[in-house]
C-alpha cells in the first residue's frame, strides 16, 4: 500500500443510479495501475441510497433536475472532509491526490474542484460544469478557480444525457487561466459517440485517464 500512496491517491465518483461497486472495473483498473483508489458512494446512492430514490428520479418528478444537482453539490461539499480523513489515516499524501468521476461523477469533479484545492489532477468523464437550474454554485460561474489542478475532461459528441457543449465551451474559458501551464488542461470529445460510448472509444478514453494521472500525480505542474 505504501507504494500506491507514493504514486497517488484518487477519489472516484460513480454515475447516477450506480454505486461504488457498480464501477468496479474502473476502480480496479486504477488500483492495478498502482494508485490507491478511494471509491465513494455519492449522496443518495449505494450504502446511503434514498428510500424514495426511484420516485425522486422518475421523469414524472418536476424537481428531478434540482434533486440531481442537490446530490452533486452535497457530495462535492464532502470532499474536503474525505481528503482530510484520507491524509489523517495515512491513505494519501497532501499534494499527491487526484479525483475522477463518470457521468454524475463528472459533475461532482467540477464541483469538487471548487470545494477542495488540494487535488493535483482531475479527470471528468461525461460530466458537465453547467447546472441546468439557476444555482449560484454552478461551476461554470468560476473558471478562475480551477488552476493549477491538472484537468482533463472527456465527453461524447452525440450525448443526449450530458450534452457536451457545456464542457467544451467552459474549457475554452479555462484556457487563459492555464496560460502558464497549457499542457495541464485538456478537453477531448469523441465524434459520433453517445453517453454509452462504443467500446473502442471507451478504451481510448480510459487509457487517457490512466496516462493523465500517471503524468500529473507525484510531480509539479509547469
Amino acid at each position: 500500500m505504501d507504494k500506491a500512496i507514493q504514486k497517488g491517491a484518487i477519489l472516484f465518483y460513480h454515475g447516477l443510479g450506480a454505486s461504488k461497486e457498480g464501477q468496479e472495473k474502473e476502480i480496479v483498473s486504477l488500483a492495478e495501475h498502482g494508485f490507491l483508489t478511494i471509491a465513494i458512494d455519492n449522496v443518495g446512492h449505494g450504502e446511503r441510497k434514498y428510500h424514495d430514490f426511484e420516485e425522486k428520479f422518475s421523469l414524472k418528478n418536476p424537481r428531478l433536475e434540482a434533486d440531481f444537482i442537490q446530490m452533486v453539490h452535497e457530495t462535492a461539499k464532502e470532499t474536503p472532509r474525505v481528503v482530510d480523513a484520507s491524509i489523517a489515516q495515512g491513505f494519501a499524501h497532501p499534494g499527491n491526490i487526484g479525483v475522477c468521476g463518470i457521468s454524475m461523477g463528472g459533475y461532482i469533479v467540477y464541483s469538487a474542484l471548487l470545494q477542495e484545492k488540494r487535488f493535483k489532477a482531475a479527470v471528468s468523464i461525461l460530466g458537465s460544469p453547467n447546472w441546468k437550474i439557476q444555482h449560484p454554485q454552478s461551476p461554470h460561474h468560476f473558471p478562475e478557480s480551477f488552476f493549477p489542478t491538472a484537468f482533463l475532461a472527456m465527453n461524447a459528441e452525440k450525448d443526449r444525457s450530458v450534452p457536451p457543449h457545456f464542457a467544451r465551451e467552459f474549457h475554452k474559458r479555462l484556457e487563459p487561466f492555464y496560460a502558464s501551464a497549457p499542457e495541464s488542461l485538456c478537453y477531448k470529445e469523441y465524434p459520433g459517440a453517445d453517453h454509452f460510448m462504443p467500446e473502442k472509444d471507451w478504451n481510448d478514453l480510459w487509457s487517457r485517464t490512466l496516462s493523465w494521472f500517471d503524468r500529473y500525480l507525484g510531480r509539479s505542474i509547469g
